[in-house]
């Protein structure tokens, strides 16, 4: 590349590894699969056996990994990073002498753990230990610790859930 061009990063089309097409989100897709195989397994046991314990695992888990993918793609990271960017400060608990980048990580536990966690069927408060854990491991330089970076988490998993249909941890929000 000569020096008077420039790069450009191009969005990231969550490449499929297997056929490459565009819309691959693995993670929604892998805990939809999972808690709906399970779910069908238990189904297809006490209906049909073992053998239909089998069939309700196969069945469950393809209709739950498309609902787990449906979650991840309705959250686009762009987007919400963009959209936290330019709101943080309006927030009730933002302290302005804070920077984006010390809140940026907070949020990005919040909508990033919607996805991941989507298909638990638990609230935020239940999975609350998990997502602390998430933002203690993914936070890089932030200087917010948990008790403050929480209410950042909690408002993007908020906007988020309010953006897809339905009340998937059942909290009322």
């Amino acid at each position: 590349m000569a020096n008077n061009e420039k790069s450009v990063k191009q969005p990231d089309a969550n490449l499929d590894p297997i056929s490459g097409e565009t819309g691959a989100h693995p993670v929604g897709t892998g805990i939809g699969a999972a808690s709906a195989g399970a779910a069908g397994a238990a189904i297809g046991g006490a209906v049909g056996g073992p053998v239909g314990a089998v069939v309700g695992a196969v069945v469950g888990a393809f209709s739950g990994g498309l609902a787990g993918k449906s979650v991840a793609e309705a959250i686009d990271p762009t987007v919400e990073d963009a959209y936290w960017q330019n709101n943080y400060t309006s927030r009730p608990y933002a302290d302005t002498s804070t920077t984006y980048e010390d809140y940026q990580p907070a949020y990005r536990t919040g909508y990033e753990g919607y996805s991941r966690y989507s298909g638990t069927g638990k609230s935020f408060n239940e999975l609350e230990d998990d997502l602390q854990r998430d933002y203690e491991t993914n936070r890089g330089k932030s200087h917010l610790q948990w008790e403050k970076a929480k209410h950042a988490t909690r408002d993007a998993w908020d906007r988020v859930e309010r953006a897809i249909p339905g009340d998937i941890d059942k909290d009322g929000r």
